[in-house]
């Protein structure tokens, strides 16, 4: 759960382009697709290229140091993440650059538990293409159809189908509702549920 220290960056690297703040809830509307995106929405659109630019930077900066003020792991899932089982291969792919993302995961006590992590700047595209996700499952051996994408916004939920591979939507983060229009294949309240329905072969 990274929306309140993204939100605070964002209006920090607005107060230093002379804007005031904008209300959080309108800032995590415009998360999901990589920093650059992000500013840009926030800035608005009466704002220059080179403002933009400059902005971008001192957002990265900002978040740099104050990444982990606030972030934390939405509840169940260090539990979830201590139940998995078999040899079922874990990884990450945001759309936040990856060295953050690392830095994160480590710093939540979660690093170890992904064979992979992928950012929004690790290929030449971002979510919802599929590279990054072909990648995974060409590096894993893994067929399309034994591959789960597990996110919480349309998002996630585009990008395994321009892979071919099935989705877990959650009914919590930072856009669940954008599933009204792109619905998952599965949905699950608790990520809990999921390590239950794919370790344990419960059905709901």
């Amino acid at each position: 759960d990274s929306k309140l220290d993204l939100a605070l960056a964002v209006n920090a690297a607005r107060a230093d382009a002379g804007l005031g703040p904008l209300a959080h809830e309108t800032i995590y509307s415009y998360v999901g697709n990589g920093a650059p995106v992000l500013i840009q929405k926030s800035l608005g659109p009466d704002v220059d290229e080179e403002q933009v630019n400059q902005s971008l930077q001192f957002f990265l900066d900002y978040y740099r140091e104050h990444m982990l003020d606030n972030t934390c792991l939405y509840p169940g899932v260090a539990e979830a993440l201590e139940k998995w089982t078999g040899d079922k291969k874990l990884a990450v792919l945001t759309n936040k650059p990856e060295r953050f993302s690392k830095m994160i995961l480590d710093g939540l006590g979660v690093g170890s538990r992904f064979a992979r992590v992928y950012g929004g700047n690790t290929f030449a595209t971002k979510k919802p293409d599929p590279e990054g996700l072909n990648r995974l499952t060409d590096e894993f051996g893994a067929l399309p159809s034994r591959t789960l994408m597990v996110g919480d916004s349309a998002v996630d939920v585009l990008t395994a189908r321009n892979a071919g591979v099935p989705s877990c939507g959650v009914t919590y983060g930072l856009q669940p509702e954008t599933f009204e229009q792109h619905p998952p294949d599965l949905l699950v309240d608790r990520m809990e549920d999921l390590v239950e329905i794919l370790c344990n072969g419960r059905q709901r």
